[in-house]
């Protein structure tokens, strides 16, 4: 280990090194902080007081390298992190995390009360391996914590360790100036390939982070089993969604493949299998509401259109006036996902709307444009949607896309045949058209209830 002689009177540092993490504890320097910040991928745990740096070969020379001997290694288990959190609970403070498999965490300072009304709930547990109680997460046992900590005045601090899918939530690393940017050979190739713009944004993104986890390396250089990994990293620690780890590997394949030439099958990343999840869809009723819930004529044809074709939110932007074939009663998609052509039906009742909207905006190029001219923005009508959804009072998480599902799952419910509906939609495979039929009512309304039969 070399020695960094100017630093070495400094106290000391203590770093843990893990099999994805290194943590290091120090006393407030800022060239010292200055110099983890620069590792990337660097965060502040507030609760161990520690820094969590990501492992690999690279930043562990690096730290050793600054340091020097003002290192000295602690001897900790690979969870010792979790201990430490344990240990630093605030006091008078019970924090209550909610996880998967229907349980709560329960963080706090030692307490005999509060041990003993954990031990009167069922299926009460101690967690060994973190340091902290678990229970069910009932609404009785939230109340019984909730009110131990009104009597004895302590704070009551709930959070939840995942999203609505099982998972920790997670956000993207923030890149500096000083963070390494995607090679111009790949965004090259990405352009001479065609890839659609969301493909292009989607990619890059993924790439950045990947070639950012290994700073100072030289891309090529990287081996298989370091980019596992990488992949290991996103899924233990960042606990990313099984969609977002298949655009990772994507992007990294091709780098590999495309851009390096390199044979395929010399490069493999076992990819996960894909989480079968219904799409959330809005009955008749609640479209309804939704669309007099506006009142900016603009706006509402654009919502409008969305639903009644199915169109998707890049597809309804895109549109050009010249798209809107009132003799047939059809709109023309043009280059729509995967870069195909497509026309779905146009209603009458958009039709009239569409011509009053014309004849009061007077748009030149986009059926839709913004204020300045050009292309609407998607942002904007995400907005839009959003606020409409809250003046109907829909409890629902709705986007543009809900809108397209909402389309198929009707269309469905009224009796048309899959095989028209996958037209419309653009859909490749059939079975990607099939999932509608999961959600539908059709049929559904005429099964009763077992529970319907008691008397009471």
């Amino acid at each position: 280990m070399e020695i960094n002689t100017k630093r070495d009177f400094l106290p000391s540092v203590y770093v843990t090194v893990t099999r994805q993490s290194i943590l290091i504890k120090l006393p407030k320097d800022q060239a010292d902080i200055a110099f983890i910040r620069s590792l990337g991928y660097v965060r502040w745990d507030g609760v161990a007081f520690c820094w969590v740096i990501p492992y690999n070969i690279g930043n562990v020379e690096r730290i050793s390298h600054y340091f020097g001997n003002r290192i000295a290694m602690m001897e900790m288990p690979i969870n010792e992190r979790k201990v430490i959190s344990y240990n630093q609970a605030e006091p008078e403070t019970l924090r209550v995390i909610r996880y998967r498999y229907g349980r709560i965490k329960l963080i706090f300072k030692y307490n005999h009360e509060l041990v003993g009304l954990i031990k009167r709930h069922p299926f009460y547990s101690w967690n060994e391996e973190e340091h902290c109680w678990t229970l069910p997460d009932t609404e009785r046992i939230m109340q019984s914590l909730s009110g131990f900590c009104k009597q004895a005045g302590w704070k009551f601090d709930y959070m939840e360790e995942q999203d609505s899918r099982g998972q920790k939530p997670f956000s993207k690393p923030r890149f500096d100036k000083n963070s390494r940017v995607v090679p111009d050979i790949y965004m090259e190739k990405l352009s001479v390939l065609r890839y659609c713009p969301t493909t292009v944004r989607i990619y890059s993104e993924c790439f950045r982070e990947f070639i950012n986890y290994f700073p100072g390396r030289k891309i090529e250089e990287i081996t298989k089993e370091e980019i596992m990994a990488y992949q290991r990293y996103l899924v233990e620690e960042r606990c990313i969604s099984t969609s977002y780890q298949n655009q990772a590997i994507n992007a990294i394949k091709f780098y590999f493949e495309k851009v390096l030439k390199g044979e395929r099958e010399t490069y493999y990343i076992e990819r996960p299998r894909k989480e079968r999840c219904l799409p959330a869809v809005l009955s008749e009723e609640e479209v309804r509401r939704i669309i007099q819930s506006i009142d900016n004529l603009k706006h509402r044809c654009m919502i409008l259109t969305a639903y009644s074709a199915g169109l998707r939110v890049g597809e309804l932007l895109n549109l050009k006036i010249s798209d809107i074939d009132s003799d047939r009663m059809l709109i023309n998609v043009r280059q729509g996902k995967g870069r195909k052509d497509r026309v779905t039906i146009l209603s009458v009742k958009l039709l009239g709307m569409l011509r009053l909207y014309y004849r009061q905006y007077h748009p030149h190029r986009y059926l839709f444009e913004g204020v300045a001219g050009g292309r609407y923005s998607e942002r904007s009508i995400q907005s839009i949607l959003r606020r409409a959804t809250e003046r109907a009072k829909i409890q629902k998480r709705v986007t543009m896309h809900t809108l397209r599902h909402s389309f198929a799952t009707h269309l469905l419910e009224h009796n048309t045949d899959l095989r028209y509906i996958q037209e419309l939609l653009g859909h490749v495979n059939p079975k990607t058209t099939q999932i509608y039929t999961h959600i539908t009512t059709r049929g559904l309304d005429q099964i009763k209830s077992p529970l319907d039969n008691f008397e009471f």
